[in-house]
């Protein structure tokens, strides 16, 4: 939805929707009355089922693809796409009014609003996408470009901008800095002009846009470009890959006077995110009644086993390259940080971590503990606590972090770390470490609530078969 006339269209429908229903719902009252006049039923006690109803209608519309633009879509799609949403928010009205007994309702007002409305929203949409396919083989509302620069940039500029203007494209021309490729054609648009004709181009031409795409280098010709653009009043466009890096989400924020362009490497949904964490809480704490008899069980075979404390803590690293205090549960001797070094030469992993089979400084219980992940459950406190997630890449100490080899490998730090993730449900410590960090960044670049969900449900089934636990 590259175009602004698309977003207008949107919310232009959207209205349409919620007049139309608000219209449809009085209609089939006055229906009602017709079919039978002399039923006692009164206006007012219908009309505070109104919001209700639109609230139902247009969420459901929009879950079912209703708003989509008709460029991506047909009328049998649009159809029953109303029809779902239509049915279902009905279906829900109607339940909500046997659930709480309401007599005083006329269910006829009810169904009929719901054919009625039916076909209107349908009828709405078939005009809608005849008006598009028309406006969009006509060309009247096509968006007409200026671009500056004629470069690789530009040339890419241009195929992105063919896919993503929903309402068509017509390139006015390009200006180049270099006066002497003035009369080429790229993509059958002229060069029109230098750098120096800006002004001539913006007021003998109809331009709705100007989209800067020369190098970085040249920037600072950029500035005529902008006061040009804002004497004459035209949207003004700067390609932000200046860097030719790839980044996931691009944003601009105003710190008082001075726009920040923002580059994010990974792109989190800030709701998402708020979802996320609201749920990590909520199933935590859900699962305590749970968890913590497993932990007292589990400490005093743990205190029986070898002296020292319950439990282990230790700094790791998390979300930003932020230190906090790790829990789990003591699976080695006491004085295990000190061994590590005697028996560093001994590690069987590769990368950064330390691993070893018969690694003598775990506990018999200790083995157990680990073999069935018993050890985790203390993170669950770094849950409530925000330091980690359910799900998420695994907090690493800081000896291995510091033996990191390669920058990409703290990637890893723009999400919070997790109790189980990719890896967990692909092997666990079986992994090399090159597949471990593989699969940590598959997830940071497709992180979903749904992923989540779905790592989430494997994890049980990746305990209970103990394959590759450390």
């Amino acid at each position: 939805m590259y175009d602004d006339r698309s977003m207008e269209l949107d919310r232009t429908v959207f209205f349409m929707d919620v007049l139309i229903s608000v219209v449809v719902f009085l209609l089939s009252f006055q229906i009602r009355n017709f079919l039978h006049p002399n039923a006692d039923i009164n206006l007012s006690t219908h009309l505070f089922l109104l919001p209700l109803l639109l609230v139902l209608v247009v969420s459901f519309l929009s879950y079912f693809g209703a708003y989509d633009l008709p460029k991506y879509t047909s009328n049998t799609k649009y159809a029953w796409s109303v029809f779902r949403g239509v049915s279902l928010a009905i279906g829900i009205l109607l339940t909500l009014l046997f659930f709480f007994n309401v007599q005083y309702i006329s269910r006829i007002v009810i169904l009929t609003f719901a054919g009625v409305e039916f076909l209107s929203l349908v009828v709405l949409r078939i005009f809608v996408r005849r008006y598009f396919l028309i406006s969009l083989a006509s060309g009247a509302n096509s968006l007409k470009v200026l671009i500056i620069g004629t470069g690789e940039r530009a040339k890419d500029l241009i195929q992105v901008l063919e896919h993503q203007a929903d309402w068509g494209i017509k390139i006015v021309g390009y200006l180049d800095p270099d006066p002497t490729r003035v009369g080429q054609f790229i993509h059958g648009a002229e060069v029109i002009g230098s750098l120096d004709n800006i002004d001539d181009c913006l007021r003998k031409h109809v331009i709705d846009e100007v989209i800067i795409a020369i190098p970085r280098s040249m920037l600072e010709d950029a500035e005529p470009i902008v006061l040009a653009c804002e004497e004459e009043g035209i949207k003004l466009r700067f390609m932000a890959d200046v860097f030719n890096v790839h980044v996931a989400k691009v944003s601009l924020t105003m710190m008082g006077q001075i726009p920040l362009l923002t580059l994010e490497p990974v792109a989190q949904d800030s709701l998402q995110l708020l979802f996320k964490r609201v749920f990590d809480f909520s199933v935590t704490l859900l699962a305590m009644p749970v968890v913590l008899p497993i932990l007292a069980v589990a400490g005093i075979a743990i205190k029986i086993d070898s002296p020292g404390p319950m439990f282990f803590v230790q700094q790791r690293v998390g979300l930003k390259k932020r230190y906090f205090p790790m829990f789990k549960l003591r699976s080695m001797y006491v004085d295990a940080e000190e061994k590590l070094k005697e028996i560093e030469h001994l590690n069987e992993a590769d990368g950064p971590i330390f691993k070893m089979k018969n690694d003598p400084r775990i506990t018999r219980v200790g083995h157990f503990i680990r073999k069935t992940s018993i050890d985790e459950l203390p993170q669950l406190f770094n849950v409530l606590r925000g330091d980690m997630s359910l799900v998420g890449p695994r907090p690493m100490s800081i000896r291995d972090v510091d033996l990191f080899d390669k920058g990409i490998q703290r990637r890893r730090f723009s999400v919070k770390p997790g109790l189980t993730c990719i890896w967990q449900i692909s092997g666990r410590s079986d992994l090399p470490f090159h597949k471990w960090l593989e699969l940590d960044l598959e997830y940071i670049e497709n992180w979903s609530l749904w992923l989540d969900f779905k790592i989430l449900l494997k994890t049980p089934v990746a305990v209970l078969k103990t394959k590759g636990a450390a």
